[in-house]
Formats: C-alpha cells, sequence, structure tokens
C-alpha cells in the first residue's frame, strides 16, 4: 500500500483566452493527482487528508474512488474546499492563485497509525505549506520515517503561498533527513537554492529533478547522474504532470521491489533508466489532454 498525505481542492481552469474565460471546475491538488495517478496505474493506494463535507468534497472523494484509491483514512469537515484557480500560458503551463481562508483542508490532524500494509506514505505541495495542517503533515512524515517507511517528498512551491521564503527553506532542509525520494523540478530547485549533492547529504537516498519536454534526471548518493529526455508530445496543458512523475516514480520503485533506502541505493544504471523513461512517458501522456488526467496502467508501457 502506497498513502498518499495532502491535500484535494478544486482547480478553477480557463477554456479559453482571458482572465474569465469559463472558468471549469477540476479535481486536483498536487497530492490528489498523486493518488488518483497511482490508482489508475494499479498501485494498491490509499489517501490520507481532509476534504470538506461540501458538494467539491464529494466529488474528490468520488474521483478517488473511481481511481481505486482507499479513501477510509479521509477526515472530513463542514469547512469549504480550497480553490485553486489556474492561468494557462502559450506553452501550456499552469501558474495558480489559491483561496485558502478557512478551508477544511488546514484542519487536517494527524492519524494515529497509518493504514496497515503501508510500505511508502509521498507528501508535498500547498499542505506543508499552510498551518495549522501543514505541521501535522510534518509529524505523519518524521513518524512514518521513524518507523522505517519509505516516505516521498514533492515540494511542489507555490511561492505565494509562502510569506517568509528563508523560514519555508529552513523547515524543508529539516525534513530531508526523514525523506527517502526528493522529486522536485528544476524551477523548484532554483528557488529553494540548494543543490542535489547537498539535499541528498542530508538523507534522501535519490533526488530526481524534472526538466519540463526536456526529461527528468536522477542523483543518487553513490554519485551517480542518470538522465532521460522527455516523450514528445503535442502539450495541451502541464497541469499534474509533476503528479504524474511522483505516482510513476512510487509505482516503478514498487514494481522493482525498491521501497526501501537500502533498495534504492542498489538500483543499477538501466534500472533507473528504465524508472526514468516510465515516469517520462506517463506525464507525456498527462501533458496531451486538458487538466490532471493522469494514464490508466494500459496507456503506458510498463516498466
Amino acid at each position: 500500500m502506497i498513502v498518499v498525505a495532502g491535500e484535494a481542492l478544486i482547480d478553477l481552469v480557463p477554456q479559453g483566452t482571458g482572465a474569465l474565460a469559463g472558468l471549469t471546475p477540476a479535481l486536483g491538488g498536487g497530492p490528489y493527482n498523486t493518488a488518483v495517478a497511482l490508482g489508475r496505474l494499479g498501485s494498491p493506494t490509499a489517501f490520507c487528508s481532509r476534504t470538506s463535507s461540501d458538494a467539491f468534497g464529494e466529488a474528490l472523494l468520488d474521483g478517488l474512488r473511481r481511481a481505486s484509491v482507499d479513501v477510509s483514512a479521509v477526515q472530513r469537515g463542514p469547512e469549504p474546499t480550497t480553490l485553486a484557480v489556474a492561468t494557462i500560458d502559450a506553452h501550456g503551463s499552469a501558474a495558480y492563485s489559491f483561496y485558502v481562508d478557512g478551508t477544511a483542508d488546514r484542519l487536517f490532524t494527524a492519524p494515529d497509525r497509518l493504514p496497515a500494509g503501508t510500505r511508502a506514505v509521498s507528501f508535498g505541495t500547498c499542505s506543508l505549506v499552510l498551518e495549522p495542517g501543514a505541521s501535522a503533515y510534518e509529524e505523519l512524515m518524521r513518524t512514518a520515517a521513524a518507523q522505517g517507511v519509505f516516505t516521498a517528498l514533492d515540494p511542489n512551491i507555490r511561492a505565494g503561498l509562502i510569506p517568509d521564503p528563508d523560514a519555508y527553506r529552513a523547515r524543508f532542509k529539516s525534513w530531508l533527513p526523514s525523506v527517502s525520494l526528493l522529486k522536485l523540478s528544476e524551477e523548484d530547485a532554483l528557488w529553494l537554492g540548494g543543490t542535489p549533492r547537498e539535499w541528498l547529504a542530508s538523507g534522501p537516498s535519490a533526488v530526481v529533478i524534472t526538466q519540463g519536454g526536456d526529461g527528468l534526471t536522477a542523483f543518487t548518493r553513490d554519485g551517480g547522474v542518470h538522465s532521460v529526455p522527455g516523450e514528445e508530445v503535442d502539450v495541451v496543458d502541464t497541469i499534474g504532470a509533476g503528479d504524474t512523475v511522483n505516482a510513476a516514480l512510487l509505482h516503478g520503485l514498487s514494481a522493482l521491489d525498491a521501497l526501501s533506502a537500502e533498495a534504492v541505493e542498489a538500483l543499477r544504471r538501466d534500472d533507473w533508466t528504465r524508472l526514468l523513461r516510465f515516469a517520462a512517458r506517463a506525464a507525456a501522456v498527462t501533458c496531451s489532454r486538458a487538466g490532471a488526467e493522469p494514464p490508466y496502467a494500459d496507456e503506458v508501457a510498463g516498466i
């Protein structure tokens, strides 16, 4: 079982040009998209979050169930669902404005235990920024790592939500001893101001950096650097592409029986090449269609 911990929200996605061009609600949130992608790829997956009991919250849970994601660990509350308004540029890249005050996911509390059979837990995005929930997710991350559970982190920086960048950067560094796999975009890496070698020295067994259409690169503790090019595709938008990479990496590591720090460090060059190419293929499918619509297993060749 792979558990994904973090927010679920509604993306309001424009269907044309202009600020008010037909905003259409879509299910979203980085961790939510990761959970859906894992479920579609066929990994046993559970979602750990707090969602609203409003209509948007019900729709989010229905989306998880359709992807065969276990929602028994999802907490509920009467507060509204977080909204994210997307702006799509000429290259299909998305930027977001968030409406987060008083929303349900911010009141997440750390559970007493993880679902039975949990092998890995994935964290990231807004849920590690917005208090008081951020401290609860942080507690869950540290507890899982202390119990020997494989942990994955995608900071997925949303700078507009971070009032004190230096404090966040310091907090990010404090998480690294509890992280097994760090995945981030090259934009995230630039904003954080560190290097893969510095991050590896603090704890992770591997760091994977996405480079948009140029592909992915994995850095490993033995000094290895493993790169693959991106898959050529007609990009509709990039919403959910990084989340799909997250899911594909976790799904692939599970398929390689490598959901442990020791197993990741034992992976060979050809293992990394297969894993990264699988992630690139999966992300390309997501980019080929509007919104966060990750592929099903039969749409990508297996790892």
